[in-house]
């Protein structure tokens, strides 16, 4: 049985979104499955020294060129959120709560409600309302959720989640890992796409 494609994502990155838009349809051409992993990408900034690409002198107005750019030429609604950038703590808590209490397929659903909400609809998902809303209407106990987000048990969930990640070689978001082979930036699909058709192929003739 193929392993999933491990996918690594901050809520507060547009090529995330993108990269979140497709890759389970991805994924689906070749048999795999998405195990989705949120982190924190100032913890990945951190290890590497990097800096988010709108503190960057020049990359910054290139970059919000670039996503503009991007969602375009791939169909993808994107509205830029009105607090863009901003450290989004009660997203990527309420996933793996989420995960937790109620399994990976539940969390994966919320995970792409909240990119949605955040990047196509204006919603702030950097408040805990909002987070609670929106899995609510998932079938989420909000009340117990909304607990979840602040207990010591999540934070440290969060905290290890990224620190697995640098282990891993991931150093920015979204990072995939197929099969050990790692891939970073919604960039690499076509790349990824392209190893995971030659991979079947090497399976299929062996």
């Amino acid at each position: 049985m193929s392993t999933p494609i491990d996918f690594y994502f901050d809520f507060g990155s547009p090529y995330a979104y993108f990269a979140a838009a497709r890759i389970d349809a991805l994924a689906a051409r070749h048999g795999r499955t998405v195990r989705w992993r949120p982190v924190l990408i100032l913890a990945l900034f951190k290890a590497t020294g990097a800096l988010p690409a709108p503190m960057v002198p020049l990359r910054g107005p290139y970059a919000e060129r670039d996503t503009m750019r991007t969602a375009q030429l791939n169909g993808i609604v994107y509205r830029q959120p009105p607090n863009f950038p901003q450290l989004l703590l009660a997203p990527p808590r309420a996933a793996l709560w989420i995960e937790n209490e109620y399994g990976a397929d539940k969390a994966a659903t919320f995970a792409r409600r909240c990119f949605e909400a955040y990047f196509s609809e204006g919603i702030d998902i950097s408040q805990d309302d909002a987070i609670v809303q929106l899995a609510e209407a998932l079938g989420v106990d909000g009340a117990r959720l909304r607990e979840g987000l602040h207990s010591a048990a999540i934070k440290e969930q969060l905290k290890t989640a990224g620190e697995e990640a640098i282990a891993r070689g991931v150093f920015g978001v979204p990072f995939m890992i197929v099969d050990g082979e790692p891939f970073w930036g919604f960039d690499r699909f076509d790349q990824m796409e392209q190893w995971l058709t030659q991979a079947a192929d090497t399976k299929a003739a062996a």
